[in-house]
């Protein structure tokens, strides 16, 4: 395939999915809020994230367009966070769809970022795309808001999939990160009550899925990018001090989490919400997961090669 557009491509996320497809395509763009330059191959754009530019001519010829925006939810939910959180992805989605609707040659595929924490807590049913029960609340508000836009743009020819992504684990970013660094100094132990469960995906995973999602030209709407098997915390954790050889975590209760939580300036929702949710439509279309355990998934990450 000839080009790929990043969206929010400087992250965690963007940076792997472009390093990923490096010998796929032959131009990756990356759409920056940051100075326009080439580096190491791949054009950074600079936009606004808000409003139509010159980097709208960059449509022009794109393959495969993937949309990462979105401010991180790592923060207190104050008033003034939660209208940025909430316009970083509404805004960034919009922009893009009036862009695509003028182009003469739009992208055969959009992908866009979405969360699987648009379920609802669930300690009892697993979420699939088909019978997975939408949640309330801020964030899940912020998820709808986010689809809605998405889906809005009426766009004939251009494939369009929400991924509906749970927490990515990789060895140098994500949640695994600071879970071991926890576990490290001998808070390793169960997070509340323990029984709430971690919805997760390898980083190697998450990339794989995605170009399945670009070959697989059946597939649109909203998709789950998860691993196969969900566990609770407690497992979570547990697993974790095996894989670092740390027999004994002290327990974090909920209430010296909250107390942490706005040490740290961050919500205990990120911790204590049960995403519970299953990649129904991968599955159904043949998607076979390299690390569909949590156990295969640390045993890799904790490797040093």
């Amino acid at each position: 395939m000839n080009k790929l557009i990043i969206v929010g491509g400087s992250g965690f996320l963007g940076n792997a999915i472009a390093k990923h497809f490096v010998n796929t395509f032959k131009d990756i763009v990356i759409l920056t809020r940051g100075a326009s330059e080439t580096k190491n191959g791949i054009r950074y754009t600079s936009w606004d994230a808000k409003s139509v530019g010159s980097w709208a001519k960059e449509f022009d010829n794109c393959d495969v367009l993937i949309n990462m925006v979105g401010r991180s939810v790592d923060c207190r939910y104050t008033k003034k966070n939660k209208s940025l959180i909430l316009s970083s992805r509404v805004d960034a989605t919009k922009v893009l769809g009036e862009v695509l609707l003028k182009s003469e040659k739009p992208p055969k595929i959009w992908l866009n970022s979405s969360t699987a924490t648009i379920y609802r807590h669930s300690l009892d049913l697993q979420m699939d795309e088909i019978s997975g029960e939408i949640g309330n609340g801020f964030s899940v508000e912020v998820a709808k808001a986010w689809e809605k836009t998405f889906f809005a743009s009426p766009l004939k020819n251009t494939r369009k999939i929400a991924l509906r992504t749970s927490i990515v684990l990789g060895k140098n970013g994500g949640a695994l990160v600071p879970l071991k660094k926890l576990a490290q100094i001998g808070f390793g132990g169960k997070q509340g009550n323990g029984n709430q469960f971690f919805s997760w995906i390898h980083i190697t995973d998450f990339l794989r899925s995605i170009d399945f999602i670009i070959k697989t030209e059946n597939i649109e709407g909203p998709i789950n990018i998860v691993a196969p098997q969900p566990c609770t915390n407690a497992y979570l954790m547990e697993k974790i001090r095996k894989s670092i050889s740390i027999g004994f975590g002290i327990p974090l209760s909920e209430k010296i989490l909250k107390i942490g939580a706005l040490c740290i300036q961050t919500e205990t929702e990120l911790i204590l919400k049960s995403r519970n949710v299953i990649p129904g439509r991968l599955l159904n279309k043949g998607f076979e997961f390299q690390y569909p355990t949590i156990e295969k998934a640390l045993n890799d990450l904790n490797t040093t090669s």
